[in-house]
């Protein structure tokens, strides 16, 4: 499998299951101005359980516990070509695949080797990897290079706070969802807690173990929240997608003078009981899925002239860790949907899991640069000539042939 081109194999359609209405799409719907929708997943989401390599024995003999299961088999992978798979929680976006709206490329990301959660996404949104002064974000330089007036509502950031990505010279509207204000963990309940500690309150062994336990404990779930506070950067979890999406899509559905719109999910970070077919990171995208469907029901007709690009800072452990999860990687997956997509294929150099070809021997190799993946779309959807491509993206790799064929004359 090293060095496969996967844009060139046979895409074997999935012939089970109920025909679907088309998400998205409108009949006789006119077409209008190129929309880009960027999604970033802050936590570094594990793309080998997004799209993975059902076909390849590395792939379950590196992750006994939490490998997706082939398909067919029980909550096990959507067959997507013969060779890859998606996760069953992201079941709500087969439609799109099989209507050849939605694409991945695999083993793409960051070629700067940075494993901190706040760098790599720094550097995913500045366009700069490796370059942490770059004062603004690709995505306002997008706004800056394109052509006609330009106003207020071009550009939609929804959160709270602009994100990196779209801080510069250009103006961006911001879409507040409401605060986001950290929620406090489920794990010990105030009562339950209360009752121990009451039970082991005598001052002999057995209750001066049980408070050395509770300290640790309680310092242990501090690391992990301090973690996945950094991990996620104030974006919210994806459990109320949904319902944002939906609202988002009608909006830019509705508003022509809308061309880009920015959103970030957080918790991606799976260190602990990451979960195989089902568990955390299954709840997860299942939320994501749905949220993205939504997106494009609310959409509409524009969707045909709207590409969704998800990404994340970097992948993660080719093989599980003790706490069955994964810890930070490399190579991720990249998602690409929309009407204007090439779908219902696999784009990218596929490096294979063999130890040989893993980046340091324990990552998921890189073959595709992000920024060469988002130049092909800025280039063939959104219209950018090679200068403006230098310009959002200076020092970036050419594009090549095959992301080339990505999206839609």
């Amino acid at each position: 499998m090293a060095g496969r081109d996967l844009s060139r194999r046979l895409i074997l359609q999935a012939s089970a299951g109920a025909a679907v209405a088309p998400l998205g799409r409108e009949a006789g719907a006119a077409t209008g101005p190129k929309r880009l929708i960027v999604i970033l997943l802050r936590g570094a989401v594990d793309g080998l359980s997004v799209v993975m390599p059902y076909a390849d024995q590395a792939y379950y003999d590196a992750r006994p516990s939490i490998a997706i299961a082939r398909p067919g088999e029980p909550d096990g992978a959507l067959a997507l070509d013969g060779y890859f798979g998606l996760h069953p929680a992201l079941a709500g976006l087969m439609p799109l695949w099989r209507q050849g709206d939605l694409a991945f490329i695999h083993a793409a990301g960051s070629p700067d080797p940075n494993r901190s959660h706040f760098e790599a996404q720094r550097y995913i949104e500045n366009g700069t990897p490796g370059r942490s002064t770059t004062p603004d974000g690709w995505m306002n330089r997008v706004l800056q290079a394109l052509p006609g007036p330009r106003g207020p509502t071009d550009a939609i950031m929804v959160g709270p706070t602009l994100a990196r990505i779209l801080t510069g010279a250009a103006p961006v509207a911001n879409l507040p969802l409401g605060p986001n204000a950290a929620r406090p963990l489920p794990i010990d309940q105030p009562q339950l807690a209360g009752a121990f500690d009451r039970l082991y309150a005598a001052d002999d062994a057995l209750g001066e173990a049980y408070r050395e336990g509770r300290e640790a404990r309680a310092q242990l779930l501090g690391d992990l929240a301090r973690e996945q506070a950094i991990a996620d950067a104030g974006a919210p979890p994806p459990a109320s997608f949904a319902a944002r999406a939906a609202k988002l899509g009608r909006l830019i559905g509705g508003d022509a003078r809308i061309r880009v719109a920015f959103v970030a999910l957080g918790g991606w970070d799976t260190h602990v009981d990451q979960g195989s077919g089902k568990g955390r990171l299954a709840n997860r995208l299942r939320a994501l899925a749905e949220g993205l469907a939504a997106l494009a029901r609310g959409i509409g007709g524009a969707w045909r002239d709207t590409v969704v690009v998800v990404l994340s800072e970097f992948g993660r452990t080719v093989h599980e860790n003790g706490d069955r999860g994964t810890d930070h990687g490399h190579g991720n997956v990249i998602w690409v949907a929309g009407g204007a997509v090439k779908g219902g294929r696999v784009y990218g150099q596929w490096p294979g899991l063999a130890a040989t070809h893993l980046y340091q021997r324990r990552d998921l190799a890189i073959t595709t640069d992000f920024r060469a993946a988002l130049a092909a779309i800025l280039g063939a959807h959104i219209g950018l000539g090679d200068s403006q491509l230098d310009l959002v993206f200076p020092g970036r790799p050419p594009v090549g042939a095959s992301l080339g064929q990505m999206l839609a004359a």
